[in-house]
């Protein structure tokens, strides 16, 4: 399999997403991390490609028929560690466009850390149907019938033991040859589990950073580990106005009602769900947090313009809901909704009920929400709503999986033409949720992490860690323990870090020692040390 380089110095910018004017909940993405300044050199002092330069792989378009052909996919690549015998280290970052995510190559991450101890090299894979790397011209619901979480196993699969990467060597690094290493975080954390679980022995080790394993339809759990880690007086307050706009709602007076609406600056919402869940925005803010955000972080701000009157800070239980609805309404529509929704018609930025709206419609690609979408609607739901009755809820009772599903419909109207029961069954019996058992897999959890309720560290579950499938959970946020720089200003993530490191290398070691390169016959057989 030939490999392209391309050399694409375009900004990063340029190749995320398109702008769509109505704005989405986040995805279980990975964090960007920067890219070090300066020339690269291997182990020799020998000069490096760019990060940036750009590499293409055949790919199949469909692993059930490859009589199809295949399809260009982007990866990025480098071997500033790397000495013969060195482990692969793989990674993808998951439901977004993969050129932004090159500082994955270096030792500011957790993949590069592996790569250093373990004199290994790095790759960052682009998702299939996200970015530029398309089995199809667009992302119609046609299209889309190829992505799905097998197709991007079994992708990671024929990359693996068909890639000839460029670096020296780069046809005999082969699984078999060297061990492999698969990364993740978030969603792609859960890619790296259920491929472990899907293809066993193909990797030597994972590491599965905030790991969504569990495919739940009504995520509600997205919301407790925000409720339970910020500041208690904004979480009073915050149940507060939520409470009282259900209340208002439910009363059905059209003039209270009305007046609400216009304190937050969405008089011309005329749905209540969409109005109700425009409030979760400054909650979804949480997930940019990480150890070293400061008091000046979005959501932070927000808690501050609720909690901070005449420069005195609210007691635990908060203001209460007179002042807090004051204020909150204050800072939606003088401050949040512009930072929100630019110069963008509000109806435009935070309805869901147009059905001609560009995000519904857009089928071109690099769109990852509409890539996204998909896979919500089809395998893994995460439709972040409130709380069932009897647990304290930081969102409005109004929303339930119905408002979100009826989204499946208008967004792939072929597909659905009913709101779909999304079928997070059969996903979490093909790849095992929070019941993975599998050798050589390190689990690392954050316990701020808003996705952390669909990881094997979610409330009450106690998956036990063992050797051979680690748990570690840190005080961090989302991912956290991705990046390095986390590491120097938390100490809980960073012991999460080097238990990690441990940990792979006894793995990487055992690996080694179970196989030995053998000529015969002119190929490569595997034979017991």
């Amino acid at each position: 399999m030939v490999w392209k380089s391309l050399a694409v110095v375009l900004p990063a910018l340029a190749l995320l997403s398109p702008t769509f004017s109505r704005v989405s909940p986040p995805r279980p993405s990975v964090p960007i991390v920067p890219v070090p300044d300066g020339p690269l050199q291997d182990v020799t002092g020998k000069a490096l490609p760019p990060l940036n330069t750009t590499y293409e792989f055949d790919q199949l378009i469909d692993h059930n028929n490859p009589h199809l052909g295949t399809f260009k996919q982007r990866f990025w690549h480098t071997w500033e560690f790397y000495q013969t015998g060195g482990p692969i280290i793989i990674m993808t970052p998951g439901e977004a466009n993969a050129a932004p995510y090159t500082g994955y190559l270096t030792n500011r991450t957790i993949n590069g850390q592996i790569a250093q101890q373990e004199h290994g090299a790095t790759i960052v894979i682009e998702h299939r149907f996200f970015g530029l790397s398309n089995p199809k011209p667009d992302l119609s619901s046609n299209s889309l019938k190829l992505l799905s979480i097998q197709q991007a196993i079994d992708d990671l699969e024929y990359f693996a033991k068909n890639v000839k990467l460029p670096m020296p060597g780069g046809d005999k690094v082969k699984p078999g040859q060297v061990p492999w290493v698969l990364v993740g975080g978030s969603y792609s954390g859960a890619l790296t589990s259920w491929t472990m679980v899907n293809k066993p022995g193909l990797f030597a080790a994972g590491y599965a950073s905030s790991a969504v394993v569990e495919a739940i339809t009504n995520y509600w759990g997205y919301f407790e580990p925000i409720r339970q880690n910020m500041p208690k007086n904004c979480s009073a307050d915050v149940e507060a106005v939520v409470a009282h706009f259900d209340q208002v709602i439910n009363s059905g007076n059209t003039r209270a009602i009305n007046s609400l609406k216009a304190s937050f600056g969405m008089a011309n919402l005329t749905h209540l769900d969409d109005v109700v869940d425009a409030l979760k925005y400054n909650l979804y803010d949480w997930q940019d947090l990480s150890p070293s955000s400061g008091p000046n972080a979005q959501f932070f701000q927000f808690c501050d313009a609720l909690e901070v009157k005449n420069g005195v800070n609210a007691p635990a239980n908060g203001w209460g809901v007179d002042h807090a609805l004051q204020a909150w309404s204050t800072y939606f529509s003088k401050t949040y909704i512009p930072l929100l929704c630019g110069d963008q018609d509000v109806v435009d930025c935070l309805g869901t009920y147009d059905a001609t709206s560009d995000y519904y419609t857009d089928i071109s690609v690099d769109n990852a929400n509409r890539s996204w979408f998909w896979f919500v609607c089809n395998e893994v739901g995460y439709l972040q709503e409130s709380a069932p009755p009897g647990t304290p809820s930081l969102v409005s009772r109004i929303l339930k999986p119905i408002y979100d599903e009826r989204q499946c419909s208008l967004m792939f109207p072929q597909t659905f033409p009913r709101p779909p029961q999304i079928n997070v069954d059969k996903t979490n019996a093909k790849y095992k949720g929070w019941n993975v058992n599998i050798n050589n897999l390190f689990f690392a959890n954050g316990q701020r992490d808003p996705w952390r309720e669909a990881t094997v560290s979610a409330d009450g579950l106690h998956v036990h860690s063992t050797p051979q499938q680690p748990i570690a959970l840190g005080d961090g946020y989302h991912c956290s323990d991705l990046s390095t720089a986390n590491g120097n200003v938390d100490s809980t993530v960073k012991a999460v870090q080097v238990q990690a490191l441990s940990v792979i290398k006894g793995w990487l070691a055992d690996s080694k020692k179970s196989f030995k390169r053998s000529a015969k016959w002119g190929r490569e057989v595997v034979v017991e040390a």
